[in-house]
């Protein structure tokens, strides 16, 4: 081998000139260098959402096809699902885009065909999900305080894979980086578009329940500022936006979002009486937003501040999602230990003072817990998953997301899996990316139902 040949195998990292570098360095970065990074990303991110939105400025979701809608939607075989539409010509009969051509129907007509199934069609079937009559919504958050295991991505499919089931889905992003909210389509102009004003409102009302104390034992009562004035005038439905899914609905997230997490530690010290873990759940009650929809999906921020333990601290079910990786089995171990510190810290301080007063404890509790492996890939992760699973057990779900090439092209276009035209790929590879979220839905249901036929249960007997 001559020298100039064993030269060029060498790494790149030899042989670098300081001059050359200190040429290609540029001037050093001030402040406003990253007002300058901030805007040249917003300039990008407008121009990658806009990609994905109609001549109005607005996202809309595709249509779905016949095979779509009898393979993933409603089960009938298609011939069945065509003669019941010649049969009953009010019923949507979809469009097609040539004389002809394969039938697409909008989601709401999918959900209308679904109603008219499951009161006209086989009483073996069930077309319409398992929702117990009276009964709360049940509230899922998905949490890790590791970023890049894949939260939002798996919130976003949940609350679609739920959508497309035919659930009414409430979206809740509490992440101010807002890609849940960029997922859905939503706008949001400051933090009182987000859920901000539910956990103000909360608090404005403990300070006033308290100042009604004070002032019956003759002390002068607690000033509530211009922000919980203004929080006292905001419902949760008042935050709620549609989005481009007919029965998924919004309370968006941005940046400004951020700011309770340096407020609520100020509210605390203002009322130490104040249960802040309590906030978004007593608004989501308080407001019926529980009786006005089956499933509220929470995505929380990578991080175990205030924002995260509101959200866990009102789910009946939390899912932990976390990549085949020993950096992420680690973190993800060391959150729940963080999680058992923090809410037992939480159930030691308020039972002091329950027995002081003579009142009954108290302690959290939640329907299911349960880590998914995401990003998986078998070729390479399937050794530590088992490893995982042995130690886990049935907290860490079986079914593992795949990384295949509908999810990859589906977070290029801000999209969800489900939002993707299969035509745009061979049909195997959608039906592999989809199967991979499917069998995620799958386990979560699995959770919902049993959560739901439990509290069923116990009602039913209660009421004997």
């Amino acid at each position: 081998m001559t020298k100039q040949a064993a030269a060029e195998e060498l790494p790149l990292y030899f042989g670098l000139s300081p001059d050359r570098a200190m040429e290609e360095l540029g001037p050093p970065v001030t402040t406003k260098g990253f007002s300058e990074f901030a805007r040249d990303c917003g300039r990008g991110r407008e121009d990658l959402i806009g990609r994905g939105l109609d001549a109005g400025g607005e996202k809309v979701l595709r249509r779905f096809s016949t095979w779509e809608i009898t393979r993933y939607l409603i089960p009938v075989a298609a011939a069945h699902f065509r003669r019941v539409l010649r049969q009953n010509p009010d019923l949507p009969q979809g469009h097609s885009d040539t004389s002809g051509g394969a039938k697409w129907f909008t989601l709401d007509e999918v959900l209308r065909l679904r109603a008219h199934f499951a009161t006209e069609g086989s009483k073996s079937r069930n077309y319409l999900p398992y929702r117990p009559e009276g009964l709360p919504a049940k509230v899922v958050a998905i949490a890790n305080f590791k970023g890049g295991v894949g939260k939002t991505s798996t919130a976003a499919h949940i609350a679609m894979s739920a959508a497309l089931d035919g659930y009414r889905v409430l979206v809740i992003d509490l992440d101010s980086q807002g890609s849940m909210t960029s997922i859905f389509g939503g706008q949001i102009a400051d933090e009182w578009q987000t859920a901000f004003p539910m956990l103000a409102r909360h608090h404005a009302e403990y300070l006033q329940r308290e100042n009604r104390v004070r002032i019956s034992r003759g002390e002068a009562p607690v000033n509530l500022d211009e922000t919980l004035d203004e929080a006292l005038k905001v419902e949760g439905r008042d935050l709620i936006k549609k989005t481009h899914w007919p029965n998924i609905d919004l309370i968006g997230a941005q940046l400004d979002l951020y700011w309770a997490e340096f407020q609520i530690p100020v509210w605390r010290m203002q009322g130490r009486g104040w249960k802040l873990w309590d906030a978004l759940s007593d608004r989501l009650e308080a407001d019926g937003l529980l009786s006005e929809y089956d499933i509220i999906v929470l995505d929380t921020p990578p991080a175990l501040g205030y924002l995260t333990i509101n959200a866990l601290s009102a789910a009946d079910i939390l899912l932990v999602p976390l990549g085949a990786s020993f950096l992420e089995f680690d973190s993800t171990g060391r959150f729940f230990d963080m999680l058992h510190a923090t809410f037992s810290s939480i159930e030691t301080g308020e039972n002091q003072a329950a027995r002081a007063l003579g009142l009954p404890p108290m302690g959290f509790q939640w329907d299911a817990v349960r880590a998914v492996l995401t990003r998986y890939d078998a070729s390479q992760q399937a050794e530590l998953a088992a490893l995982m699973q042995a130690y886990m057990g049935d907290a860490l779900s079986p079914y593992r997301q795949d990384f295949t090439a509908l999810i990859g092209q589906a977070g290029e276009r801000i999209s969800g899996i489900y939002e993707a035209d299969y035509r745009d790929f061979n049909r195997e590879t959608y039906v592999r990316g989809r199967a991979t979220f499917d069998e995620t839905y799958a386990g979560f249901k699995k959770l919902l139902i049993g959560a739901w036929r439990r509290d069923e249960l116990a009602a039913t007997e209660g009421g004997e």
